[in-house]
């Protein structure tokens, strides 16, 4: 991305996109009673205090009535029909892995099949995103915290703690291409979830070869183990590659979520926070909801001078509901380099 002279100024960038993710699956509900909604109810209401503090973008999961992570699409519906109702201009976001949290006691924690995960574009009412996870790597969300971050919660129950390090998460090119077609042919655009560089390498491929049409929409995750460590060198070359009319939203977690929301505000970038991300504040004296990182964010974002997105900005900045022809359009109207004239772009794909 291009950074000019005066890049660091707000009036030089877009208005900040919250996206909050206050479901947690990752979590019992003994980890954070308080804040961990149950009934489906409290989850609808939970989005509306999302918006209410300045979130524009909802990164949903459900849990079914017992407080165990949902797999069943029908309360997907329900609550994506239920958040439609209540703040129907907020940004719904799907989590493509659906819950990856065990369903009971003993049971590892791990994805869902290939079949089930495409059904996400089956979804009614439509979701406005689903995260699409691109290429298969490791996801051990234990890696980079410490012992204090998973003190006296589900996470550092040895069981639990084992099965969350060694999860991976399932993204072969066969399920990739299948499931942007299918939520492309939903309406739904895939926000891509960028692990490290070779991540967002395979998607600008399958931009140049025409299997996905639409926004480039990001989130660079930062949470090490298989994926990027948080810091500024791995952030700073993912930027470099990415054209200029990328959105990206940086992603981290534990005690990293802050201080890389601070660094991607200051950037012109968008920021993610939420309990599925880390329970603490910064000295670890407490547990602090969704409600009040997102507040803290809006805090921070006015000391920069960077004003808070609209709902409606949010859509317009994200491109929701537009699609490409070509794949010459799509790369221009995200700021990359046309594909060369005469060069095969797909050297290992046939023609139909």
């Amino acid at each position: 991305m291009n950074f000019l002279d005066g890049h660091l100024y707000p009036e030089n960038q877009q208005p900040l996109i919250i996206t909050a993710a206050p479901y947690a699956p990752g979590w019992i509900p003994s980890d954070f009673p308080e804040d961990i909604p149950i009934t489906m109810e409290e989850q609808i209401q939970k989005a509306v205090d999302c918006y209410e503090a300045g979130a524009t973008v909802l990164h949903l999961h459900v849990r079914e009535p017992d407080g165990r992570g949902s797999k069943r699409l029908s309360m997907f519906n329900e609550l994506i029909a239920g958040v439609r109702a209540r703040v129907p201009e907020m940004v719904i976001q799907v989590g493509g892995s659906i819950s990856f949290a065990p369903e009971s006691e003993g049971q590892a924690a791990k994805w869902l099949s290939d079949d089930t995960r495409h059904m996400l574009a089956e979804l009614t009412p439509r979701p406005d995103q689903v995260t699409v996870t691109v290429n298969t790597t490791q996801m051990n969300v234990t890696e980079h915290a410490g012992l204090d971050d998973f003190k006296g919660v589900s996470r550092g129950f040895p069981h639990l703690h084992a099965t969350y390090k060694d999860m991976i998460v399932p993204a072969n090119p066969s399920w990739v291409e299948e499931h942007i077609r299918r939520l492309t042919a939903a309406g739904i655009q895939s926000e891509f979830q960028c692990y490290n560089i070779n991540s967002f390498e395979t998607i600008e491929r399958m931009i140049r070869r025409g299997i996905y049409k639409g926004p480039l929409v990001m989130n660079w995750v930062a949470i090490s183990g298989g994926m990027d460590q948080a810091n500024i060198y791995n952030l700073a070359n993912f930027l470099r590659a990415a054209p200029d009319g990328a959105v990206i939203t940086v992603e981290s977690s534990v005690l990293n979520v802050l201080p890389v929301n601070m660094i991607g505000m200051a950037l012109g970038l968008h920021v993610r926070c939420g309990i599925e991300d880390v329970l603490w504040n910064q000295t670890r004296t407490g547990k602090m909801s969704s409600v009040e990182q997102i507040r803290q964010l809006v805090r921070i974002a006015g000391e920069f001078g960077r004003p808070i997105a609209t709902a409606q900005q949010a859509r317009e900045i994200m491109k929701i509901g537009v699609f490409y022809e070509t794949a010459d359009e799509t790369l221009q109207a995200n700021g990359f380099a046309p594909n060369r004239n005469g060069a095969n772009q797909g050297f290992l794909r046939k023609a139909a």
